[in-house]
């Protein structure tokens, strides 16, 4: 299986540049000449960074995808190598517990059957118009861009975002028929008084990267349905290429709540302890956390344990429950909020694909330079990280900090 269809475009909208064969070939000849087997690739929105990733996987050589301000000259010191493990093709960053970002390792089957398996699901076709509403370096835009370029859809680049006038513009232009966003997004949508009848073409909207209120499914699912299409509620995380779950649509209503059954190919079951379990041939080799680890083969053996409480139905309907740990993410990264609380002076919640913390009585400006300095400990873009001054964290009775409390007023 190839990753690139013959039939796929992509598309610059700023600059009506498109995908080629010879970009993608000058881009081969590009990474020939570089040493080492691995590609450092601080992947941007645009033709070249899409074409500098398709030749490292064409090439068979695994790509670090990197946020574009990330210090590539760190990671490309900590993890110098010469040697790679045979299957290894795509890395993703994520957060240790200790804050030092490790890398989530992908073979080249896992990342080719989770775009195969989301295709199939969302029922991808040449005909499908995808627009970029996601950085690449993170696990989900990537996703989106795999499974369309797989079926011979076109993917639209958009660097400008939802609240800008060029992004609609962009959408309409091009026939835009599907968007992808995480809960965040939605939010802002709903802001906007989002009107999919706008845009004659949509007529898929997928979500993913952490819980969305059932009030914004059945929101956007209705929207959405005045104009003859479809929400998609999806369930994943970086360590599984990235999804493993979603719920049909003409499931929605009687189903509101669940995440879904598991993508085709994958299965979940419940531990002993009640912890989600994915089983499928998207689970990643494992981490790396030093150069040595590059070598090493497949660790899971296709099981992973989510770290996400909840129940299966009569129907194999996933409904997710809680977490096993303290654990938020950031871009679908997990992280673990208790271990932000013990090296800053904060409150930590989840917040959808971003990590949320409260810090009494902050001036504006001291919430910038918290955020910048969290943001860094992640090793993650700033905008994954949201500051709040409180006048006083509330408290349980036993003088722990209520985080229901605080959950409740995002």
């Amino acid at each position: 299986m190839n990753l690139l269809h013959p039939g796929a475009r992509v598309i610059d909208a700023a600059t009506g540049e498109t995908l080629t064969a010879e970009a993608i070939d000058a881009a081969e000849a590009t990474l020939a000449a570089e040493p080492g087997p691995l590609v450092f690739h601080p992947i941007s929105t645009t033709i070249s960074g899409i074409a500098r990733y398709l030749a490292a996987f064409r090439l068979g050589r695994p790509v670090m995808l990197l946020d574009p301000e990330a210090d590539v000259a760190h990671w490309a010191e900590r993890f110098a190598t010469d040697e790679v493990h045979p299957d290894l093709a795509v890395l993703f960053t994520t957060s240790g517990s200790t804050g030092n970002p490790k890398l989530v390792r992908l073979s080249r089957e896992a990342v080719l059957t989770n775009a195969e398996q989301i295709a199939t699901v969302l029922d991808i076709g040449a005909d499908d118009v995808a627009i970029t509403t996601l950085p690449l370096f993170y696990s989900y835009g990537m996703s989106v861009l795999n499974s369309h370029l797989l079926r011979g859809a076109t993917v639209i680049l958009e660097r400008t975002g939802i609240m800008q006038r060029d992004f609609w513009t962009a959408a309409v232009e091009h026939g835009v028929t599907s968007m992808a966003f995480v809960p965040y997004q939605y939010e802002m949508l709903r802001r906007l008084r989002f009107d999919p009848a706008k845009y004659p073409a949509l007529r898929k909207l997928t979500q993913a990267g952490g819980r969305l209120r059932t009030e914004l499914i059945s929101d956007f699912a209705q929207r959405m349905a005045t104009v003859g299409g479809s929400l998609y509620v999806m369930y994943g995380t970086t360590e599984a290429a990235p999804r493993m779950a979603t719920l049909p649509p003409e499931r929605l209503t009687d189903k509101l709540g669940s995440v879904g059954l598991a993508l085709p190919g994958g299965s979940f079951d419940i531990s002993p302890d009640d912890e989600v379990v994915y089983r499928g041939p998207n689970v990643m080799m494992g981490y790396a956390e030093t150069a040595a680890d590059l070598v090493k083969g497949d660790e899971m053996g296709g099981v992973l344990p989510t770290g996400d409480l909840g129940r299966i139905d009569d129907e194999g309907f996933l409904f997710i429950t809680g977490r096993a740990k303290r654990i938020g993410k950031v871009f679908g990264v997990r992280i673990n909020l208790d271990d932000v609380e013990k090296n800053f002076p904060v409150a930590a919640v989840p917040g959808g694909d971003q990590l949320i913390v409260y810090a009494e009585g902050i001036s504006d400006d001291e919430a910038r330079d918290l955020r910048t300095k969290i943001a860094e400990w992640l090793g993650t873009h700033f905008s994954g990280v949201v500051v709040r001054s409180i006048e006083s964290l509330p408290l349980l009775p036993n003088g722990k900090v209520d985080y229901r409390a605080l959950e409740a007023s995002l």
